[in-house]
C-alpha cells in the first residue's frame, strides 16, 4: 500500500508538471483495472496515452465551439427528421457539403428554426476539426465597412477566406447599401466552390431585392448561394408561437431541405 501511495504521489507530480489532467484523474482508477484484467505493461501504456489523446481530443472540440461563440447552443439532434424524409441528413450531418465547398441556404419565417440548424450547422463543424466563424449580415457588413475604412479590406477578406464554413444569420433583417452589398459580395464570391457558406433569411430569394437595392448584386449574390447549393426551407409556421414555450433542447423544429443544382445565371 505505501508502494502505491508512493507511485499514485509520483504520478500526481508527473502529471501536473507534464499537462496531462486525464491521466493524473484517472491513473488509480486505470491501474486497477490493469490488475483485474492481467493487462500487460506496454498495453496498460497504450491505454493511459490513449485516454489523455482523447480527453485533449474533446477539450479540443469544446474550445473549438466556445471559441466560435454562437449565440445559443442549438444541435442538429434536436431536429425532427423524419419530418423530412426525402433528404439524406448525412450530406449535412456528416459534413460532406464542407468537402465539396457547397452553400447552404436555410430559407424560412421568423421562429421557424433557421438559427436554431444554422448553429447546429457550425457546432457539427466545429466538432469535426473545421474552422468556423458565426455572425449575423448585419455584423458582417459592418465589420467590412471598417476594414475598408482603415485599408485593412483585403486582410479581413483572406481571413475570412481560410474558414471552413462561414455562418451567416439574419441576412434579409436589416437593408443593406450598395457599399455594404458589394463588400458582402466580396466575401461570397471569394468562398465559391472553394469553402462552404451557410446563409439564414427570413425572405426567399425573390424577395431579396427588398434589402439589397441593387439587382445586379441581388443576381450575382443569389446566383453564388445557390449554385450546388443545399435549399432548406423552414417554412412559415413559427414555433415561438405554434405551442407553448419548451426548452431549447427540447423543440423538434420541421424541415424541407431540398437540392439545387440549376445553370449559373450569371
Amino acid at each position: 500500500m505505501n508502494t502505491d501511495t508512493a507511485a499514485l504521489a509520483a504520478i500526481d507530480a508527473a502529471t501536473l508538471e507534464l499537462q496531462l489532467p486525464q491521466i493524473r484523474v484517472d491513473a488509480e482508477r486505470l491501474g486497477a483495472a490493469a490488475q483485474r484484467d492481467h493487462v500487460s505493461d506496454l498495453g496498460f501504456l497504450a491505454e493511459v496515452l490513449s485516454l489523455d489523446v482523447d480527453a485533449r481530443a474533446e477539450r479540443r472540440k469544446q474550445r473549438r465551439v466556445i471559441e466560435v461563440r454562437f449565440p445559443r447552443n442549438k444541435r442538429l439532434t434536436t431536429f425532427d427528421l423524419d419530418a423530412a424524409p426525402t433528404v439524406n441528413p448525412a450530406t449535412i450531418a456528416t459534413g460532406s457539403y464542407l468537402d465539396a465547398g457547397e452553400p447552404v441556404c436555410l430559407l424560412g419565417d421568423s421562429g421557424t428554426g433557421k438559427t436554431h440548424l444554422l448553429i447546429g450547422l457550425g457546432i457539427a463543424a466545429c466538432e469535426q476539426g473545421r474552422r468556423v466563424r458565426y455572425v449575423t449580415a448585419a455584423q458582417l457588413v459592418n465589420e467590412l465597412v471598417e476594414a475598408a475604412d482603415d485599408r485593412k479590406l483585403s486582410r479581413l477578406v483572406t481571413r475570412y477566406g481560410r474558414l471552413d464554413l462561414l455562418c451567416l444569420d439574419e441576412l434579409g433583417y436589416v437593408q443593406l447599401d450598395t457599399r455594404g452589398a458589394e463588400l458582402l459580395f466580396q466575401i461570397i464570391s471569394q468562398r465559391e466552390e472553394k469553402n462552404s457558406i451557410a446563409v439564414a433569411s427570413n425572405l426567399p430569394f425573390s424577395e431579396w431585392g427588398n434589402v439589397i437595392a441593387d439587382p445586379r448584386l441581388v443576381a450575382a449574390i443569389i446566383d453564388r448561394l445557390t449554385f450546388h447549393a443545399h435549399i432548406i426551407e423552414t417554412g412559415n409556421d413559427s414555433y415561438a408561437f405554434a405551442a407553448p414555450a419548451l426548452p431549447d433542447d427540447a423543440h423538434h423544429d420541421h424541415w424541407n431541405p431540398g437540392h439545387h443544382t440549376g445553370a449559373r445565371t450569371a
